[in-house]
């Protein structure tokens, strides 16, 4: 049996920071990727949470995330904010930005976020998320190095190109949709390949062409969008916003994520909408109609269960391996004399 430990979040939030300031990372950026792989985890995304954040470490030892990259915020719009990640994780300029772009959002009704040359950003709907708990919808696209194959293709061409949206209700938890564009996101085909597990069929194929069981094969092939030809057109949709907006690297020229020094400096692209400036009562009606989906039509409405998820842990904690405490414990134990 897997021994567990139970941490507050803040306990966790701060165990994640000390490791990744003794990596290197400044106090912001620590701070910032540990309150989004610590909200991953209580909410259940445990792909993209505190296991996840081993590989941030890692990143920033091996230079493929500049723990002390200080991002360029302009705005050349009103409603524009415009960041230049330098290198860096995706959260630091995003964090830096927040009040301001969320503020923006509510006066003018709409504001963008727009980022490039950015770490890839772990889970997409903790900026969606965060945009919907202040009464904002929001929109969400990322890209990353190619992993997906596009349609007719048999290499990659695109990242998995996630995409989320969220919005409010009233006396609720969000509304929060984040999926990828591919048939699953890459981070199973890891895990599956580590747990020496099958795929199923229709989520890769080998770098023959072929279809793939087998997750070795698969990454070193390509991923296959859902739906296919449709599924591999919203992945296009979402690098021409997540790359082609933002000035990022197309998915086909990012730098690998997993080996390597070089960032892969890939996008993101957030759309916050206030809607009370449309529908003072847009809130109140999103509620009643999740509603009558759920009882009347048995509808499974996303984000339900994993907002509860989160408020649960805020006031119990999250019990998380041990050992994976450990690990990240070990990372500020063994670091080297004087680092930050």
């Amino acid at each position: 049996m897997v021994e567990m430990v139970r941490l507050d979040l803040d306990e966790a939030i701060a165990l994640c920071e000390q490791a990744a300031m003794a990596v290197g990372a400044s106090e912001e950026a620590a701070a910032a990727l540990a309150r989004s792989v610590v909200s991953a985890e209580a909410r259940g995304v445990r792909s993209v949470g505190l296991s996840h954040f081993l590989g941030y470490l890692e990143a920033i030892q091996a230079g493929r995330i500049d723990g002390r990259a200080e991002p360029v915020i302009s705005r050349p719009a009103l409603a524009v904010y415009v960041s230049d990640a330098r290198g860096g994780a995706a959260h630091t300029g995003f964090d830096r930005a927040f009040g301001e772009f969320a503020k923006a959002a509510r006066i003018f009704g709409v504001a963008i976020f727009s980022q490039r040359n950015a770490y890839p950003c772990g889970e997409l709907g903790y900026f969606t998320g965060r945009l919907a708990n202040e009464g904002l919808v929001a929109f969400a696209a990322t890209n990353g190095p190619a992993l997906l194959a596009g349609a007719g293709s048999t290499k990659p061409v695109y990242c998995t190109n996630p995409m989320s949206f969220a919005a409010p209700m009233e006396g609720s938890v969000p509304l929060l949709i984040d999926q990828s564009s591919s048939a699953t996101a890459f981070v199973n085909i890891r895990k599956a390949a580590e747990d020496g597990r099958e795929l199923p069929e229709g989520w890769a194929i080998d770098s023959a062409g072929k279809p793939t069981t087998d997750p070795s094969a698969a990454m070193k092939g390509a991923l296959l969008a859902f739906g296919g030809n449709r599924g591999a057109n919203v992945a296009l949709m979402v690098e021409v916003l997540a790359a082609g907006l933002t000035g990022a690297n197309w998915s086909l020229d990012a730098p690998s994520f997993l080996e390597g020094s070089e960032n892969p400096g890939t996008g993101l692209f957030v759309l916050a909408i206030e809607p009370r400036l449309i529908d003072p009562d847009f809130e109140v009606r999103l509620k009643e109609q999740v509603g009558r989906l759920a009882a009347e039509y048995r509808v499974h409405i996303p984000g339900m269960s994993r907002g509860k998820a989160g408020m649960l842990a805020k006031a119990l904690g999250i019990d998380i391996p041990a050992d994976l405490a450990q690990q990240i414990a070990s990372f500020a134990q063994n670091a080297p004399s004087g680092s930050a």
